[in-house]
């Protein structure tokens, strides 16, 4: 045997069947064994390998053994000459295998090898190679030397930012996404240190190979997609404390106890200064646009008074008193602002809906007060009127020019107004526009990019792949779905690092699956890839829903003489109505109740896919259709379905 895999899977069933894909592909010519440990799961991920990788050898925890331990599960029953330790949010290219074995045969000297990593926006990740942390190498890290001076052997020795990310060299630590490592050199140096439970194991074990005497390669020369799975956030406290804590058992393990010492102590600092320094950001991010749309409205309003007291006021022989540019309009601004907070206009990704929403909220609010105040009190609405529309202008404006500066930490939310390009051949394309269809009802345009120049043109044909950089500003396309059956991962994250100057979000969609990839999503470019448990089976849920179907039946009772010329079945309609009123049916239900949540609903007059624009649905979809309905589901889709699918409302 010469290559076995082993993935350690946690909660990440989709992100784990497009890695094993991509692995059988890269094992087409190459004699190897692969091994799934599963931490206890709750998902279907044991499921999912049973039945689509039966070839897979499936190693089924009780418990969350951490990283570490799992993976000594299986290297220490595999038998290929080399072990590859990979991460089960990777997609790897057909030939990574083929070349990193060759590369390691030809260079007797290397215990490990890590490659070339992208996320998945086609960005390199820095810690595809590393240096020893040793205590000056993390005190540059921890206090930000290494950012600011990338390029130097001295500050940049963490990521060996001073190398060449695109040629070989020889490193200190690899990275324990991808670790490819020989067998007889694991047998010498022993395998991963279980005290790790998630971070720094793969420092170790980087460091033993090296003082066992051999050395460990960045290998370039094939790449993969590493996703990055965030269930812990890199700047969040809890990252520093777990990651931090690693390095000081690496360094009880590795250096003197003197120097132990003082890296621990050194640590310990670290610690305490980034959180105080991150709970000091947090807050001065949280601040900063409420500041500056407070200074930017004041001004302009502070503007438009003083135009107003002296060519309009000074004519009626009146002006503003002086508190009125003190105290009346910081008031007027400070509404403005407490209104946009309350309808989640500070949130991110800020949408200029919720902003412009809570401008409009604090206008009225403002003139109301004005209304109930004593004539003495009562200062122009004139200059509130036009402060409203100075603060609409200002404050978009400020998110605008935000967005075009692409300033680290916001955004803007641009779900209202999606625009994907789908890239593949005919059927598979077709397959993949039906999936957008069906789960981004948010998708303002959807246009399929053909691989070859040589095919035909078919419905939604925007144009070849090899003008995609042409149809990007015209199309104003913000998204790309690569179809996998048709496109190697070479060419993938070819095309992916090409286009990173276009700033959009890519996605993968994998061959045979109802499910689209991306940087740490599914389906949802901005939503988290796991839900806890069906959104359909929760109480509060339960509540609207039947809400909803007795508002719409009795609605629809009301104006009976005229919705039911709307409806095909009309004795039907009658039928249903008294039906969902009695709690017998409901408006909505799933069309194939073959699991538990299903099973709770009401039987529904219309499904979820009546509200798609394409009335023949295959059954793959169907159920893809049943499943994101009960995950997601939200009145507003009943509503939806209600509206677009109101001419079968007779349905029996």
């Amino acid at each position: 045997m010469k290559l076995s895999v082993v993935i350690v899977n946690y909660n990440v069933s989709a992100f784990l069947e497009q890695a094993l894909t991509s692995v059988f592909k890269a094992l087409h010519n190459v004699e190897g064994e692969v091994f799934v440990v599963d931490n206890d799961s709750s998902d279907d991920s044991l499921a999912m390998v049973a039945a689509k990788f039966p070839q897979a050898k499936l190693i089924a925890n009780k418990e969350n053994v951490g990283f570490a331990k799992a993976n000594n599960q299986a290297i220490r029953i595999s038998t290929g000459e080399y072990v590859l330790l990979l991460n089960p949010d990777t997609v790897v290219e057909e030939d990574t295998f083929a070349k990193c074995i060759r590369f390691m045969d030809e260079t007797p000297d290397a215990g490990g090898l890590g490659v070339k990593m992208v996320n998945g926006k086609g960005e390199f990740l820095p810690e595809s190679k590393r240096g020893i942390p040793l205590p000056s190498v993390a005190f540059y890290k921890l206090f930000g030397l290494s950012k600011l001076f990338p390029h130097s052997r001295t500050f940049g020795a963490y990521h060996l930012s001073y190398l060449s990310e695109d040629e070989i060299h020889s490193v200190e630590v690899l990275a324990g996404a991808f670790m490819m490592m020989r067998r007889s050199v694991l047998d010498q140096v022993g395998l991963l240190d279980e005290d790790y439970f998630m971070y720094g194991e793969d420092i170790d074990l980087s460091y033993r190979i090296l003082k066992g005497g051999y050395k460990n390669y960045y290998f370039p020369e094939t790449r993969i997609i590493h996703y990055k799975g965030e269930s812990t956030k890199t700047g969040s406290l809890n990252y520093v404390h777990v990651f931090y804590k690693a390095m000081q058992i690496f360094a009880r393990k590795h250096f003197s106890q003197a120097n132990a010492g003082f890296f621990n102590f050194m640590i310990n600092c670290a610690i305490w200064l980034r959180a105080s320094l991150a709970a000091l950001k947090r807050i001065a991010l949280k601040l900063l646009l409420p500041i500056i749309d407070f200074l930017l409205v004041y001004a302009g309003m502070l503007v438009l008074a003083l135009y107003w007291s002296r060519n309009v006021l000074v004519q009626r022989h009146s002006s503003y008193p002086d508190y009125y540019y003190y105290l009346v309009i910081p008031l007027y601004v400070l509404v403005w602002l407490v209104a946009i907070a309350l309808c989640k206009g500070y949130r991110k990704p800020t949408r200029l809906t919720n902003v412009n929403k809570g401008i409009a909220f604090g206008t009225v609010a403002i003139l109301l007060v004005y209304a109930l105040l004593p004539e003495t009190l009562r200062f122009s609405r004139a200059v509130v009127v036009m402060g409203a529309m100075w603060t609409v202008i200002a404050v978009d404006l400020v998110r605008y020019v935000l967005k075009r500066l692409h300033v680290n930490g916001f955004d803007l939310d641009t779900t209202s107004r999606r625009r994907i390009a789908v890239v593949g051949d005919a059927s598979e394309s077709a397959r993949v526009m039906e999936l957008v269809r069906m789960m981004e009802p948010k998708c303002e345009f959807a246009g399929v990019v053909a691989i070859d120049d040589n095919v035909p043109q078919t419905e939604n044909f925007i144009g070849k792949l090899s003008q995609i950089r042409d149809l990007m500003p015209l199309y104003r396309l913000n998204e790309v779905i690569f179809c996998a059956k048709d496109m190697p991962t070479h060419k993938i994250i070819d095309w992916m690092q090409q286009l990173r100057l276009f700033r959009i979000e890519y996605r993968i969609a994998p061959e045979g699956t109802n499910t689209v990839i991306g940087s740490n999503s599914i389906f949802d470019a901005d939503a988290p890839y796991m839900a806890a448990e069906d959104a359909i089976t929760q109480r509060p849920h339960r509540r609207a829903k039947r809400a909803f179907d007795i508002a719409a039946a009795i609605l629809l009772l009301i104006f009976l003489p005229v919705d039911i010329w709307l409806v095909d079945n009309k004795g039907g309609f009658v039928r249903n109505l008294f039906a969902v009123l009695a709690g017998r049916k409901s408006w909505v239900g799933c069309r194939l109740p073959d699991n538990t949540s299903a099973a709770q609903l009401r039987p529904g007059v219309l499904f979820p896919t009546d509200a798609l624009p394409t009335p023949d649905i295959p059954d793959e979809l169907v159920a893809a259709a049943d499943d994101l309905y009960m995950r997601d589901y939200s009145v507003r889709m009943d509503l939806r379905t209600l509206v677009r699918g109101r001419k079968m409302l007779g349905r029996i």
